[in-house]
């Protein structure tokens, strides 16, 4: 019978990955940037400020520039070796030189401030500017693609050095009774098989090998879950409290899916 491994900071890898579904980032008096609840168990001296930390203002100035995601990061500094997984997604460690690198914000798990961050134009995703490394997740393994090429939505994962997808729509998604519908509200037809990001240009697209998107997941909380200290049932006339927007009810169906697609 095969024995697992026993990691210790002698053994762990710095700085690759431990298995194809965790990250250990060797920490030597640096600083990364960490998404919450993405950083799984630490060895060392390591501490954990918001983004927000007045110590680390000079550090945010520079490197950080999403405000509308500043609560879901921390910054994470000190020396040692340290953890990241994503609910056993596939993860994986990319280096950037002088690139630029738009990414789902969901699939980000951490980068170096090397790397600056800004807030994409299209809904939902971030733009990593600079020379760095960074550990995103995936569900599946991510296959690059080059352009020209059109992307089912839920498959998308990022593009690096290319310009910005457009939709693009089959002749039939905008005909038969729905496509009146369709025309006036943009509601409606889900499926990637009438609706896909179209990509032009010299660059590289990163797609994630399935159709579905990772599942929300609240980050920063304590989940409602049986032993779990604090879980259990959510408290009466609560919501779940997953996703970017907690306040916002998801909606069913594929007007759930348009939500989550377009970062509502």
């Amino acid at each position: 019978m095969s024995t697992s491994a026993v990691y210790d900071p002698s053994n762990l890898p710095g700085d690759d990955n431990v298995n194809p579904y965790t990250f250990c980032v060797a920490l030597k008096g640096s600083r990364w940037f960490l998404q919450k609840g993405k950083m799984i168990a630490y060895y060392g001296d390591i501490a954990f400020n918001g983004v927000g930390h007045g110590a680390l203002d000079r550090l945010v100035r520079t490197s950080f520039h999403s405000p509308m995601h500043a609560g879901d990061w921390v910054v994470a500094e000190g020396s040692g070796k340290m953890l990241l997984a994503d609910r056993a997604f596939d993860v994986n460690s990319y280096d950037l030189d002088e690139g630029n690198l738009t990414i789902r914000a969901g699939n980000l798990l951490a980068f170096e401030p090397s790397l600056a961050l800004k807030q994409s134009i299209v809904p939902g995703f971030l733009t990593l500017i600079g020379t760095g490394k960074f550990v995103a997740a995936s569900n599946g393994p991510v296959v690059f693609m080059e352009p020209p090429l059109r992307v089912d939505p839920q498959a998308l994962v990022g593009w690096a050095d290319c310009p910005s997808p457009c939709h693009h729509y089959d002749h039939g998604y905008m005909t038969g009774v729905l496509g009146g519908v369709r025309a006036l509200t943009g509601i409606g037809g889900a499926s990637g098989e009438e609706h896909q990001f179209e990509f032009v240009g010299a660059g590289t697209v990163l797609l994630q090998s399935s159709e579905a998107l990772m599942a929300e997941h609240g980050t920063g909380t304590v989940p409602h879950q049986p032993g779990v200290p604090a879980g259990g049932a959510p408290p009466a006339g609560h919501g779940s409290g997953h996703g970017p927007a907690a306040g916002v009810p998801r909606l069913p169906g594929h007007l759930g899916d348009l939500q989550r697609r377009f970062g509502l």
